[in-house]
């Protein structure tokens, strides 16, 4: 039996005062993961829960860090939000703010394996995310961050955690990459 891919587990969530102990909160996140992947997810989730705490929230621990996370039949998505002042979405490596050409701006954003610039200490969460997920996105002025793990068709799962015969997966995102590509331009002018 093959089952639609709108079979899935309800959104869970849980939130924390800002901080780097992480360990108990990455489990919990990482439990439905299959073994394969875990580490790899676990260092992703670790690099976002880092930055929503240290950069979003200044380790302030009055400031929460807040995960919804929910596993469909298709793959997982996590939901990082943080109480802090928020971001332009990234576009801080030298090579892009040195660039005048806005498509080569949206074309370094594009690709998910751009390295991080060597004389910049940003980029290296960015591009660990990008390698770790099928799906980044930020909303919410920068306070959001919109992880997504897309599971092969034959690792797909049910609202069980059955394994199914799953179709491929197309991303919500399109029309965010169109205006992230806009407003690059608009910086570039």
């Amino acid at each position: 039996m093959i089952l639609s891919r709108s079979v899935r587990r309800p959104w869970r969530k849980l939130s924390f005062a800002s901080t780097l102990h992480l360990c108990p909160v990455l489990d919990l996140l990482t439990a439905d993961v299959p073994p394969p992947w875990r580490d790899q997810v676990r260092l992703g989730l670790q690099e976002a829960l880092v930055n929503a705490a240290k950069h979003g929230n200044c380790l302030d621990p009055s400031k929460q860090v807040y995960v919804r996370f929910m596993t469909m039949c298709e793959g997982y998505w996590w939901v990082i939000t943080d109480q802090g002042c928020g971001f332009e979405t990234p576009h801080c490596c030298s090579a892009i703010a040195a660039s005048e050409d806005a498509g080569a701006i949206a074309e370094v954003l594009d690709d998910p394996f751009a390295l991080p610039c060597d004389d910049w200490e940003c980029g290296r969460g960015l591009f660990i995310l990008r390698q770790v997920f099928d799906g980044v996105q930020w909303s919410d002025c920068g306070r959001e961050l919109r992880l997504y793990k897309a599971l092969a068709a034959d690792e797909a799962i049910d609202g069980e955690g059955a394994a199914v015969e799953a179709g491929p997966v197309r991303l919500p995102w399109d029309s965010w990459a169109a205006r992230l590509r806009e407003r690059c331009e608009a910086l570039a002018r």
